[in-house]
């Protein structure tokens, strides 16, 4: 599915390198990405494109002047974009920033690859998912993508 569809990807990401990475390796497959630097940005730019919105949003969750779980909150609160699929995109694995996502109401979440061909590798898995239910993980132990 993901090699057939063009995804509309939002990255909201506070590190430029990261962001750079994940550009390269998401234009790898059939994919339009637009990155922000921060929270704000990415609700900023959500508001504009209310009509156009993005198939998914990769979120970072420790950002300056509005962090993740806090853009996550209002996504899910807000009934134009609370349907849009979140994926945590994080350096943290740490049990209580997964639980809390969980909670809510991301969709998957991701600790970021370390190698550049995991970065593809995991890019290409999320494409290929079925992501036409909109439904935040129901289980905890598919929310944690990659873990066993």
């Amino acid at each position: 599915m993901g090699s057939e569809k063009l995804y509309r990807v939002m990255l909201a990401d506070d590190d430029p390198d990261d962001r750079d990475l994940f550009t390269e390796a998401i234009n790898e497959y059939n994919a339009d990405v637009d990155s922000v630097a921060n929270g704000v940005q990415l609700m900023s730019a959500l508001q504009q494109k209310v009509n156009d919105l993005p198939d998914l949003i990769f979120l970072d969750l420790n950002m300056p002047e509005k962090g993740g779980k806090e853009c996550l909150r209002e996504i899910r609160g807000d009934k134009k974009l609370k349907d849009v699929p979140v994926l945590i995109y994080s350096t943290s694995s740490s049990k209580k920033d997964i639980d809390e996502t969980f909670e809510l109401g991301a969709n998957l979440y991701i600790t970021k690859p370390s190698s550049f061909s995991e970065l593809r590798r995991t890019i290409k898995d999320i494409l290929d998912m079925d992501w036409s239910k909109d439904q935040p993980a129901s289980n905890r132990n598919s929310f944690v993508f990659g873990a066993s």
